[in-house]
């Protein structure tokens, strides 16, 4: 994966202003983890701050209490406030999810006057100079261009449910595989070419929130052998490092993880990745846990610490 340079970091102007949490949204097939009450019910952290927060560390985006990451349907079904979905159209290193955030964006300025639509076209053009992904850029500018009109609006929703579409039913497909791993009906050879399979047949058309929640059942279940989780966490040490850093950052703070497997975690990555990517892990961990601050990372990085690079 190419390590792409972020824009400086700015909140949007936006037409409407106020705070919004995410729910606990799922796709089918996709059983969520239930969200905190202070995410439920505002007012809390301010939403767009909080994702533009997750961009300054180079993660994807999650919700507050990190219970989990924002997926595309948030976008689809619950009511996130203009300003969230600015950024995270602009931030997110997901490309579906950023793609999804654009939808409820063109659907408001479609609902409104020509008059009333100038500032969502002063966002549109934020969003063309600023994404991280060139996929979203263009799609804002054809957005923008057919002037928000329905049809071009509803060609962004297919163009998005074609990506994923088969990728959730695939995955699907693989849970029958991991409850048979539970059941004891399939061994770890054969476990493991279908967990490759499923991430070769899903790369690029399923959103990182769902895959992360994937290997979290796993990884967290008891009923899956440590010696196919060992197995598992072999393989994520070829991945990107972005995907890489988040997804064994989330086995080690796992609640009530197996101390052998965090331990046996942080070994390989010592071993495998070297010391730098070993201080990324630290650190991503201690914010997940609350330890550590954005700024007390900052303030790592500008005394010339190790960073959260991707």
């Amino acid at each position: 994966m190419m390590r792409q340079e972020p824009p400086p970091l700015k909140r949007p102007e936006m037409p409407a202003n106020g705070r919004a949490a995410v729910g606990s949204v799922a796709p089918p097939g996709m059983e969520a983890r239930p969200a905190s009450p202070s995410l439920l019910q505002p007012p809390g952290p301010d939403l767009a701050d909080h994702f533009l927060e997750c961009s300054k560390l180079g993660r994807y985006l999650t919700v507050q209490d990190d219970s989990r990451f924002v997926i595309t349907d948030d976008f689809r079904t619950a009511n996130i406030v203009p300003a969230a979905s600015a950024v995270a159209a602009i931030f997110s290193k997901d490309e579906l999810v950023a793609q999804a955030a654009l939808l409820p964006l063109s659907e408001g300025a479609q609902k409104m006057a020509p008059r009333q639509r100038e500032r969502f076209e002063r966002l549109f053009n934020l969003i063309e100079e600023e994404a991280l992904s060139d996929t979203i850029k263009d799609s804002a500018r054809a957005v923008r261009q057919a002037h928000f009109r329905a049809a071009e609006i509803r060609a962004l929703e297919a163009e998005l449910g074609d990506k994923l579409s088969p990728a959730r039913l695939r995955y699907r497909e693989f849970l029958g595989v991991v409850k048979k791993l539970m059941d004891r009906k399939v061994t770890a050879g054969p476990f493991l070419d279908e967990f490759r399979g499923f991430t070769q047949d899903v790369a690029g058309l399923l959103d990182f929130g769902i895959y992360s929640f994937c290997l979290d059942r796993l990884f967290g279940s008891l009923r899956v052998p440590m010696k196919v989780k060992k197995l598992l966490v072999m393989e994520i040490l070829r991945y990107p490092a972005l995907i890489r850093r988040e997804l064994l950052t989330n086995i080690i703070v796992f609640p009530g993880q197996m101390a052998e497997l965090i331990e046996f975690v942080k070994y390989m990555v010592q071993t495998e990745l070297g010391k730098t990517a070993a201080i990324e892990i630290d650190l991503l961990e201690a914010f997940k846990l609350k330890r550590l601050t954005v700024g007390d990372i900052e303030g790592s990085l500008m005394s010339g610490g190790a960073g959260l690079s991707s």
